[in-house]
């Protein structure tokens, strides 16, 4: 069976197991109140943690309160403010441009939709996906580490890049079931899918899994 055969075979038991594992709706661990929050945030989460980013936010977003304000943030003292993420050269030099292109290419309003949220700089599709997803309630596949490791070991792709990994669960996955299967992806990833110890006794959906029937084979 070709790879997108199989995986169309497939996607609908994988939904419906991971939806009876993870029933309630799920939405971005990364804490916000608007759309320019969640995409300073989601900035600040690459290569960090969601975790670490909330204890940055309150104090930053008391700060910061508009895309004029951190579009006119002095560079060394955003560094300082987000030093903790890591990285914090990059991205609050991203940041600081990103606010730019919001006010002179989109009068100063988070675009919603991902053609225009891409055009931001330091904005990738992944960081546009939850913007539209939790800031918008608009459909996107939030392609992170999860969805990529684990989007794979299940057959429903066989890209490793992101965007083509994207484009393929688009083709198999319902579109208003986009959000809902990344977040629980992302879940599953964190509590049970684990890269490094993953609990494949207790995957709901282990019988798709390469690595489970390749450690059962062993």
């Amino acid at each position: 069976m070709i790879p997108y055969e199989y995986a169309v075979k497939n996607i609908r038991t994988i939904i419906d197991n991971l939806s009876k594992t993870y029933p309630k709706a799920l939405t971005t661990s990364l804490n916000s109140k608007n759309a320019l929050q969640l995409l300073i945030a989601t900035i600040l989460a690459a290569q960090s943690t969601d975790k670490l980013v909330n204890k940055v936010t309150p104090a930053l977003f008391k700060k910061y309160k508009t895309v004029k304000d951190f579009a006119e943030a002095n560079l060394e003292e955003l560094q300082e403010d987000i030093r903790s993420t890591g990285f914090y050269r990059n991205k609050s030099l991203a940041i600081i441009k990103c606010c730019k292109d919001i006010i002179e290419k989109f009068d100063s309003k988070v675009p919603d939709n991902i053609d225009d949220l891409i055009k931001l700089h330091g904005v990738g599709r992944k960081t546009a996906n939850v913007v539209l997803a939790d800031a918008f309630n608009k459909e996107g596949i939030i392609v992170d580490t999860h969805m990529l490791r684990i989007s794979n070991l299940t057959g429903l792709t066989v890209n490793k890049d992101a965007t083509k990994v994207e484009f393929d669960l688009q083709k198999i996955i319902p579109k208003g079931r986009w959000t809902d299967f990344s977040h629980k992806i992302v879940e599953h990833g964190r509590t049970i899918c684990i890269a490094r110890r993953p609990k494949c006794d207790i995957c709901p959906i282990n019988e798709f899994c390469r690595y489970y029937r390749d450690s059962l084979e062993a």
